[in-house]
């Protein structure tokens, strides 16, 4: 590793991270393996090792305050926009249980049809372009379109949804909460939440939102705020992090062109791309959490009550965990497990269906694409604190 004398800073507001984290994490886990920044008041973990018992040891390390450090997104009323992923037991497991029936595996493995048939009307308009912008045309539809189809919002809706999925996450450069216009997304959200459930009470259908009102284990049954939580959780968390996934598998495998050409060979590759991408540039960069007990790592105290981020990111590119873990290869041994979805209590409960929707359209990809080439001087990256993915991948395709 090279040595510099530059002050170790990481700063998951900071623009420059957006754009490239990787080098920071590197010196993280090298020079500072727990981390302390005084003036965000957080500490961070960055080794696989480290993050991932982290993640397993729920007592320890809560959720009960939220997975942000967005003061208007933390703290204890976190659940309100992300649901069980702002829980401990209790409740956590009251309400994962009550919404979990949405994501069994025979549930998700009977989305795949109909979310081939979105992809393909989706690849229609894009291959009629022949130029086409990756993520606007593409990889931004398809998930919110999934997630729309399970909810039942029509059509006419989803743009909206998703605009408003996207002032949640933005953030401009040195703005270090939730914006002004992200507050107004989610109060838009609220109302149009509350609308779609007062519907679904009134005129049940088949889609999730009416098995969310229906939901009764003995005698248990789910509030209008405890849906509207979900609901928030599944536009933000299920469209905005595959949505990334997607585009992250494009653009690397553009930029390393003899390993897509390994699943442009053979499709049957196209499972080792999406799990390499989840590795080596994962959507979720870093949960946060809060300790309830004084934990020593790395001859240091964090002391109970103190914030923590556990850098997923970093984890995924530990050498410790991965051998060479900055080269991007579909045939890597990936055994000690990738940090992207968690593990333990709060695994994701999506990661199945984004594994799915992943796996779907890059098959209608490579059936309908013999090649392709993203515009580099185009290529614009999101500026959030957790999520990491792009806003814009102006994409050519020659057409088989």
């Amino acid at each position: 590793m090279t040595v510099t004398s530059e002050p170790l800073v990481y700063d998951p507001y900071a623009y420059e991270i957006h754009e490239d984290p990787y080098p920071t994490y590197a010196r993280l886990r090298q020079e500072a393996p727990l981390y302390r920044n005084d003036e965000r008041n957080f500490w961070a973990l960055s080794r696989h090792g480290d993050v991932m018992a982290a993640f397993r040891d729920s007592e320890r390390f809560s959720n009960a305050e939220g997975v942000s450090i967005d003061p208007a997104a933390s703290g204890p009323h976190a659940h309100r926009t992300m649901s069980f992923l702002a829980m401990d037991p209790p409740n956590h497991g009251r309400m994962r249980g009550l919404v979990s029936r949405g994501f069994t595996p025979r549930r998700v493995a009977a989305m795949e049809d109909g979310i081939r048939a979105l992809t393909v009307q989706h690849l229609d308009d894009c291959l009629a372009k022949g130029d086409f912008d990756f993520v606007a045309d593409l990889a931004g539809k398809v998930p919110m379109d999934v997630i729309s189809e399970m909810l039942g919002v029509p059509q006419a809706d989803r743009e909206m949804l998703r605009k408003q999925s996207d002032l949640l996450i933005h953030r401009e450069e040195g703005v270090t909460d939730v914006p002004p216009a992200g507050v107004e997304a989610a109060f838009a959200l609220v109302i149009y939440y509350a609308d779609l459930i007062a519907d679904r009470r009134a005129n049940p259908g088949d889609d999730l939102v009416s098995a969310l009102c229906a939901a009764d284990v003995d005698g248990d049954r789910l509030t209008d705020d405890e849906i509207t939580s979900f609901l928030f959780l599944m536009v933000v968390a299920g469209n905005e992090t595959t949505t990334k996934l997607l585009a992250h598998a494009w653009y690397w495998g553009d930029r390393f062109p003899g390993e897509r050409a390994k699943a442009f060979a053979d499709p049957g590759r196209i499972p080792d791309w999406v799990e390499e991408t989840l590795r080596y540039d994962t959507s979720s960069q870093m949960l946060a959490r809060v300790t309830t007990a004084d934990l020593e790592f790395h001859g240091q105290t964090i002391p109970k009550g103190d914030r923590v981020l556990l850098l997923a990111g970093s984890a995924n590119r530990d050498d410790r965990a991965f051998a060479d873990p900055d080269r991007y290869d579909l045939d890597r041994d990936r055994e000690a497990g990738i940090a992207s979805f968690g593990v333990g209590r709060h695994f994701c409960m999506g990661a199945s269906l984004a594994r799915l929707e992943a796996h779907v359209v890059l098959q209608e990809l490579i059936k309908r694409v013999e090649s392709y080439e993203i515009d580099p001087a185009g290529t614009r990256r999101v500026h959030s604190v957790n999520v990491r993915g792009f806003e814009s991948l102006p994409t050519s395709v020659t057409v088989r």
